[in-house]
């Protein structure tokens, strides 16, 4: 029998901790506009801390028990579904009033830092509400970074076991050793926000839409304050959201090596690093060169629309600008594939991950070369080290059980009468925690506003799928799961 008082009683301070974050936008509200909207933040927060507050109450004798294998995927599922249920309520009691609905879509499109919207019109909407939109996928991006570097490994899904040798090996003190992890962390995430808010103040941005961009771009969340996202700052703006959106996809390991004393050489080492960035410049000036042979124009402003909108597709943040959605053809094709790949694994973003498209690629090559000769052995190695049949087994059950769902929920969300390529892509967007819509249904506002509830709800879940790395939220679905 699973003991769930652990479980519960770290959800319950998790979410304490969530309504005391709702409490920053109605101070913010009270502030800047005269208790526009403040009263539905208040609320949110009480109903969130209450909540929280007696489940911690109810399970404090639980303080200090030990999470194994089980209790810590229960846990991982139980914060991605909780997070967008509370993180909703700003929404549904307070500005655009949303119904529960679109409300849990926003949200979690927020804390799986998807960055889709059913939201049109947002800088018509109170502060509160862009900074609540902002601060969501900059908890998210936290939790998912923490999660890819813990839990993960320890849970041995995807392949990422192959990461406990990182000096973050925590099976069976998960809490003790997390804690050290997390506040390295913590401060590595929030000084790579400052700086990213910095510079986006230097490129003119307004405070607030500088704060909600700079906490989506380190998230790799992409919510904006504006319809137009990046759009509204072109030139300075898009180079500068270009680049944080690419330190928020590198592996934050590498990040708090050097905030320890390290050298920043082991981030250009990093095999994963640097095939993530030559991939990147590949799809990057391939994009900008077809589009300058085909279409013409300056070859800056070509080559900016390329390199942004790529880098935010690429690293799974969902941010646009310019014209690059109706560029068609080759573009799109480059960027549904890159989409697929995603960051680096250790880091905020969703996808595969280029460690796993690295191994998967290494694995069939060993299988091409092994044909010849069958009976010579042909070991996978990766930055130097082999990989045993354990990581890549967990890895291609990834990489299939990845793309059966994505094949299932375009099925789903076509069954809603949405057309098939809104569809597919709806499906890449959400699964991939990616959030750039394509397609007829969305082209109109650049959201998901006009797809039907049944489809919402079907995204919905394709998102937390997605942010919960697949495996560990259908592994729950298994009777041996719950049998002692």
């Amino acid at each position: 029998m699973i003991d769930l008082r652990s479980v519960a009683y770290i959800l319950g301070r998790l979410l304490v901790v969530f309504g005391i974050l709702m409490l920053v936008p109605a101070l913010v509200d009270l502030i800047f506009t005269e208790d526009q909207d403040a009263g539905a933040y208040l609320l949110s927060a009480g109903v969130t801390a209450g909540t929280g507050g007696m489940v911690v109450l109810a399970t404090r004798n639980a303080l200090g028990r030990a999470l194994d294998f089980r209790s810590a995927t229960l846990l991982t599922l139980g914060i991605w579904l909780l997070m967008p249920l509370f993180g909703a309520l700003p929404f549904i009691l307070g500005a655009p009033q949303l119904s529960f609905t679109d409300g849990y879509f926003e949200a979690a499109s927020g804390v799986t830092t998807t960055g889709a919207t059913v939201i049109v019109g947002l800088e018509g909407y109170p502060v509160a509400m862009n900074l609540w939109r902002g601060m969501l996928n900059w908890t998210g991006g936290l939790g998912v970074a923490f999660l890819a570097m813990i839990f993960l490994p320890v849970m041995r899904i995807g392949g990422m076991q192959f990461f406990r040798s990182e000096g973050f090996d925590t099976f069976g003190k998960v809490l003790p050793r997390a804690s050290d992890i997390a506040r390295s962390l913590f401060q590595v995430y929030a000084w790579l926000t400052v700086a990213a808010a910095a510079c986006y103040l230097a490129a003119g941005m307004t405070p607030l839409d500088a704060a909600v961009h700079a906490m989506a771009s380190i998230s790799t969340g992409g919510f904006s304050a504006s319809d137009a996202s990046f759009g509204k700052y072109p030139g300075a703006g898009e180079y500068a959201g270009a680049l944080f959106m690419i330190l928020g996809a590198l592996p934050y390991v590498r990040y708090i090596e050097l905030s320890r004393g390290g050298s920043p050489r082991p981030i250009w080492r990093d095999v994963q690093v640097r095939a993530f960035l030559v991939w990147m410049a590949v799809a990057v000036m391939a994009c900008t060169l077809w589009r300058k042979a085909v279409a013409g124009g300056e070859f800056e402003d070509v080559f900016r629309d390329a390199l942004f909108n790529i880098v935010s597709i690429f690293t799974g943040t969902g941010f646009f600008s310019g014209s690059f959605a109706s560029w068609g053809g080759f573009a799109l094709a480059v960027a549904f594939a890159v989409g697929f790949v995603g960051g680096c694994s250790g880091s905020s973003t969703g996808a595969l991950s280029v460690f796993r498209v690295q191994i998967a690629a290494a694995a069939i090559g060993s299988a091409i070369r092994s044909i010849p000769f069958p009976d010579r052995l042909s070991p996978i190695r990766y930055g130097g080290r082999s990989v045993d049949m354990d990581t890549i087994n967990g890895l291609i059950l990834f990489i299939s059980a990845y793309v059966v769902v994505f094949g299932l929920c375009t099925v789903a969300v076509s069954f809603t009468g949405v057309d098939l390529e809104s569809s597919i892509f709806a499906v890449w967007a959400s699964l991939g925690n990616i959030g750039y819509g394509f397609g007829p249904l969305v082209a109109p506002t650049g959201t998901f506003i006009d797809f039907p509830e049944t489809a919402k709800w079907a995204l919905s879940i394709a998102m937390l799928t997605g942010r919960l790395s697949l495996l560990s939220f259908l592994v729950i679905l298994l009777p041996a799961f719950w049998r002692n």
